[in-house]
């Protein structure tokens, strides 16, 4: 396989891998397109590699700059800004599940907070008695991968590291 065929089919397979992050296919292969260049981008380098429209680079840019993604530089001499994405795994997978929580999980626990106080009467108790419960265990499970993900979050490489090794060897 010859090198430009190599990065078209990572970047094709990370714009698919992004629709599981709930992030736009075009979002995740701007962002595998940075992760694998060299050299920071102009937003019309971005637009000419991935064959996509202005406006679309700018946003998907502006997203992946919120996920702590791409960091945006400018040159000497240049008017153009240019983007350079985090190349350290960690640090992008980190930077992901972080965003996933506060973008997913976060509002799944503030509305089973809420689902909580669902009025209980002689009508309906057996049928909010389950639904309660319900809701209190996807509460508890959704709890501790609230914790784990928060852990995750504040932990370094090495830690995690050792963990997943200690795991494999199960």
């Amino acid at each position: 396989m010859q090198l430009d065929e190599a990065k078209e089919k990572f970047i094709a397979s990370w714009g698919s891998l992004g629709s599981n992050w709930g992030v736009s296919r075009t979002m995740a292969q701007v962002h595998a397109l940075l992760m694998i260049s060299e050299e920071p981008m102009s937003a019309e380098d971005v637009m000419g590699a991935l064959n996509i429209s202005r406006g679309n680079t700018n946003m998907s840019i502006r997203s992946l700059i919120d996920w702590g993604l791409v960091e945006k530089l400018h040159k000497l001499g240049e008017r153009k800004e240019f983007f350079q994405a985090e190349k350290d795994m960690w640090k992008v997978a980190t930077r992901i599940a972080r965003e996933r929580r506060k973008r997913e999980l976060a509002p799944i626990m503030s509305v089973l907070e809420q689902v909580k106080e669902v009025e209980v009467s002689d009508g309906n108790k057996q049928e909010a008695g389950k639904f309660l419960k319900q809701m209190n265990e996807i509460e508890n499970f959704a709890s501790r991968i609230d914790r784990m993900m928060a852990k995750l979050d504040q932990a370094d490489e090495r830690w995690f590291s050792s963990l997943l090794s200690k795991f494999m060897k199960r």
